[in-house]
């Protein structure tokens, strides 16, 4: 099952990317390009996410249907 979770990501002075989340307590993740970071931090949030189901913590994250927004970010 797919979840939303909402990534606050942030470029660092050091030229990196810092993504965290209100959505998931705990989840961080730094990588060298805005799609790197994204995806460690999907790494990051499905371990989390496990580790709260195991330990019976329930999220109320909202669960992606048929239909869904996507923002769509381009460089121009």
């Amino acid at each position: 099952m797919e979840k939303f979770v909402n990534l606050q990501i942030e470029k660092l002075p050091e030229g990196y990317y810092l993504a965290t989340s209100d959505s998931i307590q705990g989840l961080v993740a730094q990588g060298r390009t805005i799609a790197e970071t994204i995806e460690i931090a999907r790494d990051v949030a499905k371990k989390l996410l496990e580790a709260q189901e195991e330990e019976g913590i329930i999220n109320d994250l909202v669960n992606i249907g048929d239909r869904f927004d996507y923002p769509l970010v381009v460089g121009v």
